[in-house]
């Protein structure tokens, strides 16, 4: 760490610590994800989707916190790449679901390793205890 006082008031403020840490792990995903054409918003709503039996546009929204608005133009992506499709909702034909293609799920689990890959690089500092204990508090702090 540098002998810099400026540095070491920041480096003691951990809203900081965590916004800096955020472009980094952003920057580091969206770099592992771009071969696949994925972005790190792209790859979390694959994730969501692997996990249930379709959703609506408005449940991506919610459950990853995304603006809808910049749902639409994410799902546009995907079902481009013929990741994701939007099907008419068995329980409300007004509207329509998002489920994953068989394409989607090939690639997430190619996508999936590069993103472990990436943690694995983030995370190397940390011992196996340093790390669970980092991943419960980060629960703790992103769980509203």
């Amino acid at each position: 760490m540098s002998d810099d006082p400026w540095m070491h008031g920041l480096h003691a403020d951990t809203g900081y610590l965590l916004y800096r840490l955020g472009l980094r792990s952003g920057s580091a995903f969206n770099a592992a994800l771009e071969q696949h054409g994925l972005r790190l918003r792209h790859h979390a709503i694959l994730r969501y989707l692997a996990t249930v039996d379709g959703a609506r546009q408005r449940e991506l929204a919610d459950r990853l916190g995304y603006d809808p608005s910049a749902i639409v133009s994410l799902l546009d992506d995907l079902q481009r790449l013929g990741l994701a499709e939007r099907r008419p909702d068995p329980a409300d034909r007004r509207s329509r679901q998002v489920v994953l293609t068989p394409a989607g799920h090939a690639l997430l689990r190619t996508a999936d390793h590069d993103s472990r890959r990436v943690t694995e690089d983030l995370l190397t500092p940390l011992s196996p205890t340093e790390r669970a204990t980092l991943n419960t508090l980060l629960q703790r702090l992103a769980t509203p």
